[in-house]
């Protein structure tokens, strides 16, 4: 088994137990009043309400579009980092000896180099499915409004059908923002290449800030003052 430094086995699993934890905590209270994902599907659930009482659901599709245009972008990002990572794992030796000539970095083997590339690969794969995954839940959101029942329904299936196009653009955004978490990890990682424990202090402050943006910002303030 190759040599790696047990500070690197320390702060790596410190990561994907911080992110993973995290991913579980979000998703488990992701319905309650206090989280931000929570008051925004009350927005969309009102958005959908609003848009069954619309003949012209021009402004819903350009929302959509919106969205999906987000989405695609950082869809497509990320394969352009992804290429980019793969070719610097694939010119490792010029790469490292780039890295060691840096003051701010400590000595690497090619082991320790080659799992830091890997990991942050990992975390752009992972980004690449969750966005696609947005893309295809967005679109599947549009066909929900495309067949949308008109003004004239009942007052209950129509409840019921905007409480469902609510969910699924609900769970779209669930991906994507997951998607975008993976990019604020990506950053921590980087730290990696310098310290193992300042990996460690940057994770930690990457999820200090995600909790703090989903729960306790400004944003959530404003956004819950309806």
């Amino acid at each position: 088994m190759p040599n790696i430094p047990a500070a690197d086995i320390v702060s790596l699993a410190w990561f994907v137990a911080v992110w993973t934890g995290y991913t579980w905590y979000a998703d488990r209270v992701s319905r309650r009043a206090r989280s931000l994902r929570a008051v925004m599907h009350v927005h969309r659930y009102e958005w959908m309400r609003r848009m069954l009482g619309r003949g012209d659901r021009i402004v819903d599709v350009n929302i959509i579009g919106n969205l999906l245009q987000s989405v695609s972008f950082f869809a497509s990002t990320t394969l352009l980092i992804l290429a980019g990572l793969v070719a610097i794992l694939g010119a490792t030796d010029k790469a490292i000896e780039l890295v060691r000539e840096l003051p701010f970095t400590g000595r690497m083997t090619l082991v320790q180099w080659e799992l830091k590339l890997l990991v942050l690969i990992a975390i752009f794969v992972h980004a690449f499915f969750k966005f696609t995954w947005a893309l295809r839940q967005f679109n599947y959101c549009s066909v929900l409004i495309g067949a949308a029942p008109g003004a004239g329904a009942k007052s209950s299936a129509g409840d019921a059908y905007a409480l469902r196009a609510a969910e699924v653009s609900t769970l779209a955004s669930k991906d994507f923002n997951q998607g975008l978490r993976a990019y604020y990890f990506s950053l921590a990682a980087l730290s990696w290449f310098v310290n193992p424990w300042v990996f460690i202090a940057a994770t930690t402050l990457v999820i200090a800030v995600l909790y703090w943006r989903e729960y306790h910002s400004e944003a959530l303030r404003m956004l819950r003052n309806r």
